[in-house]
């Protein structure tokens, strides 16, 4: 608003400064409307002007220019074939009240109409005269008081009555002219108007005014639109489908086709023909998904996308196998290849928007798209690690949804080179999660036989180069003679490396913990014991496992393997030595996860009877009270109810947190609604606050408390309030040999 006021006030100053200007009857001239100047100019022009002799005939001459400019408005009996502007126009479109007109100021507040300019001098580019806007124009008052913030009339009083113009020469019969003359048109126009239409303005339920009705607006209701039936909705489908089928038909066959040629060469307009054609059944998708879910569809019809699986044959025949095929012609295909990529990420986006019954699919999808964008570009590494970010954050947003599919891990283990442990977190999450993804096992080779040979391994640091290949050992059972290098190499690197890189362990350390604890139960592997015994009984047991635990297997069927021992030696000498540094916040990270592992363990008799003569009690007891005794606050370790948040504190997920999310040995340790509840963003997880310290210690002690509960292995004392170790395990480990090993090098005891 405060522009148009700018430019209108523009314009009446220009407006006022044309309107002052006036022609010479004698030579034309076009001067300020002054008679001190009309004076100066007919002293100065003596030989064009030798009729005006006198001030009295100079005074006279101009008084004919303003009376003549003054007859000019007079009313002609012709009408003006121009189109009216200015505030006749706003009359003669917006039907504005006109019923208040005469209460209304004289204010000069509009430009000057086409008939004034009519009737201007033929030489001059101004008209003679100041031109009167018409009173009522623009006066939505009534009163003609002027209101705060709308445009001041110089020419209104402050009681708002309309003032003449002070002109020396402005005599009162002129005046008195113009009014009759405004009064005149202003009773023509009302009665070429139409009588407004009543003001309407019904109360809503909010109170608000119902602006469609009211006659100072140009709204418009929507049209009415008639419904579709379900009859031509199912018509409208059924046609849909038949000629998707026919399009997505020959899209096999031309892919199968060219599949089997890789050699023959393509055209530019065979490219361009194969693109449109797939495009084309991308539309056909998108008119099936809009017409079958459209609101007056009843269920049948919504069902039909999922029983018909539209959205993987979509993805399948529409864009994968196109997107192989121009894989499989790079680099020639490359700029075709770039196009259809941009087209169907497109549409991928644009089912996102508007059929949100599939967003996980479309989610999944978008993240393959931008992993194959990215997976394309050599040249720029900018471009290339942007496309990276995309597809890791759709991916990571598609396993927020679905944490335990272990596909969706699977592909950010792709995306996280060249990092090779969290590569191999990854892997080994994929494999066992909830729902595992068994292709990741031919996947993780590509990690793996890189270091699996002497000296290959060279682009990673030696401790990552060490850990990784330990794991490979384990996982292809290959190379076994590299194995007891590979695990003293690493034991060695540990301790000093944690010093070295302080709080980057943080995050290390669950990567590291996490496929130490997967390395025991063979990554997965339904052959391996220990998930034999910890999964769940099929359908058709009825009767409960001999460990009470809800497994199947009995004590003679769970044997380990051969490379069991080894995995389970190297685990348990890892744990040693990181909680050696028992004093050192950043160990916390591994310690908790390795501690998770342990305490579900705890519930299965015959696993734990694998673990419990190795994993060193004393030092957990000893590492637990010295947490108990730094922590500064009274641990919430009594209560078997998860310690989440504070009451009405948001959940704040740790970072390790999402890191266990729906492994097979976390369901019942982190609650589901610890997750739903929390109001972290996906570039917010890995982020450390300073009060995570405390919330680790807290989840320790907690952990230990629940070891200590069944009295098997670590003891508590609530006289003492420390943890102690049961006589069992008592002489199985001097704790204090132990420290003394480690006492001069642990800075943090």
């Amino acid at each position: 608003m405060s522009n148009l006021q700018d430019s209108w006030v523009k314009h009446l100053r220009k407006s006022e400064a044309a309107a002052r200007r006036i022609t010479c009857p004698e030579c034309k001239a076009e001067l300020d409307s002054n008679l001190e100047d009309f004076k100066a100019h007919v002293r100065d022009n003596v030989s064009e002007h030798g009729n005006l002799t006198g001030d009295a005939a100079i005074a006279d001459a101009f008084k004919r220019i303003n009376l003549r400019s003054t007859k000019s408005e007079q009313p002609s009996n012709k009408l003006s074939k121009k189109r009216p502007s200015g505030p006749a126009a706003l009359e003669s479109v917006d039907h504005r009240d006109t019923s208040m007109s005469n209460e209304r100021g004289n204010k000069k507040v509009c430009s000057p109409t086409s008939s004034d300019h009519q009737h201007a001098s033929p030489n001059s580019k101004h008209p003679v005269n100041r031109s009167r806007a018409r009173p009522n124009d623009f006066d939505r008052y009534g009163s003609g008081a002027r209101p705060a913030g709308r445009l001041f009339n110089p020419e209104q009083d402050s009681t708002g009555a309309g003032r003449q113009p002070k002109g020396i020469f402005h005599t009162s019969k002129a005046s008195q002219q113009q009014r009759e003359h405004q009064q005149k048109r202003q009773s023509e126009t009302r009665g070429r108007q139409q009588p407004p239409p009543p003001l309407k303005a019904e109360a809503q339920d909010n109170g608000s005014t119902n602006l469609i009705n009211s006659p100072h607006t140009s709204i418009t209701p929507q049209p009415e639109t008639k419904p579709i039936s379900h009859e031509q909705l199912v018509a409208e489908v059924k046609g849909i489908y038949a000629g998707l089928v026919m399009i997505e038909t020959k899209c096999i066959e031309v892919d199968n086709s060219q599949s089997t040629s890789p050699e023959q060469k393509l055209t530019k307009d065979q490219w361009q023909a194969l693109i449109a054609l797939h495009r084309t059944l991308l539309h056909e998708h998108h008119d099936f998904f809009l017409a079958s879910q459209h609101p007056a569809a009843n269920a049948a019809l919504r069902r039909l996308a999922s029983k018909y699986a539209m959205p993987a044959r979509m993805w399948r025949h529409g864009i994968h196998s196109f997107l192989e095929l121009l894989r499989r012609r790079l680099p020639d295909s490359y700029e075709y290849m770039l196009t259809f990529i941009y087209l169907a990420y497109a549409m991928m986006a644009l089912l996102y928007e508007t059929v949100p019954n599939f967003e996980d699919t479309w989610v999944e999808c978008l993240g393959d798209l931008a992993r194959y964008r990215m997976a394309i570009e050599d040249n720029d590494l900018k471009d290339r690690e942007t496309w990276t970010g995309v597809a890791r954050q759709w991916y990571s947003f598609a396993s927020e949804k679905a944490p335990s599919t272990g596909r969706l891990y699977h592909h950010l283990a792709i995306l996280a080179r060249p990092n090779a442990i969290q590569q191999l977190y990854f892997y080994t999450k994929s494999l066992c999660v909830i729902i595992p993804f068994h292709s990741a096992r031919e996947s993780i080779m590509t990690l793996f036989d890189p270091v699996l040979t002497a000296g290959a391994a060279a682009r990673l640091p030696a401790i990552d180069a060490a850990f990784v290949r330990v794991h490979g050992i384990f996982f292809s059972k290959k190379n076994k003679e590299l194995l007891d290098s590979s695990i003293d190499e690493y034991c060695t690197l540990l301790d000093p490396y944690i010093g070295k890189v302080t709080k980057k362990f943080l995050e290390v350390g669950y990567y590291t913990g996490i496929p130490l604890c997967c390395s025991l139960l063979g990554y997965g592997a339904e052959d391996n014991f220990i998930m034999k015994v910890i999964s769940p009984p099929s359908e058709e047991e009825d009767t409960p496992s001999s460990d009470g635990a809800g497994s199947s297997v009995s004590a003679d069927e769970a044997v380990p393997d051969a490379m069991f021992p080894k995995a389970r030696d190297f685990a348990m000498n890892v744990y040693k030595i990181v909680a050696l540094r028992f004093g050192d916040p950043n160990t916390l990270p591994f310690l908790h996860t390795f501690l998770a592992f342990m305490w579900h363990m705890s519930k299965f008799p015959i696993a734990i009877t694998h673990l419990e003569r190795e994993f060193p009690w004393h030092l957990t007891a000893t590492m637990l009270n010295h947490t108990f005794q730094s922590c500064g606050f009274e641990a919430r370790m009594e209560s078997e109810e998860f310690p989440g948040a504070l009451k009405n504190d948001t959940p704040r997920p740790l970072p390790e947190d999402f890191a266990m999310r729906s492994l097979v040995y976390t369901e019942d340790y982190l609650p589901s609604q610890w997750f739903k509840d929390s109001k972290v963003e996906e570039d917010e997880k890995q982020f450390e606050l300073a009060s995570m310290v405390d919330q680790r210690k807290e989840r320790l002690l907690w952990l230990g408390r629940r070891i200590a509960s069944t009295g098997r292995w670590l003891t508590w004392n609530d006289t003492s309030r420390r943890f102690g170790v049961a006589d069992e395990w008592a002489d199985l480990e001097d704790a204090a040999s132990t420290f003394s090993a480690f006492g001069e090098r642990n800075e943090y005891s």
